[in-house]
């Protein structure tokens, strides 16, 4: 499984690496644009701590269709290597076991992929 994932992960990064992000030069950039990358807000992809695998996972849930189903400020997260295990317990589980849905969120990119939990 982990085999797969780093394959998965490689693959990912390969094409990330042969995207490379271009400058505009001053006659491309449009009157009243920022023209210095100081000026853009700051991106940073992936998520490096437990609070930004949450903040994923929250956004993620909000996209789903059955959004009010889940708990995320009651979210548990585990360190998994390269990725974050969030645990997440959902309201109509109430009574059985597992009672959490699982989600993975890989640390470099800030991927969220659903998991079945064992």
């Amino acid at each position: 499984m982990i085999k797969l994932l780093s394959a998965g992960v490689a693959l990912a990064l390969g094409l990330l690496a042969g995207c490379q992000a271009t400058t505009p030069t001053a006659s491309e950039t449009p009157a009243g644009a920022a023209s210095t990358p100081a000026d853009a807000p700051a991106a940073t992809p992936g998520a490096a701590t437990q609070a930004d695998a949450r903040a994923a996972v929250a956004r993620h849930i909000q996209a789903l269709p059955n959004a009010a189903l889940y708990v995320p400020d009651s979210a548990r997260v585990n360190d998994n290597d390269a990725t974050w295990q969030v645990l997440v317990p959902r309201t109509d589980w109430a009574g059985r076991m597992p009672n959490r849905a699982r989600f993975e969120v890989n640390k470099q990119t800030g991927q969220v992929s659903s998991a079945p939990v064992k």
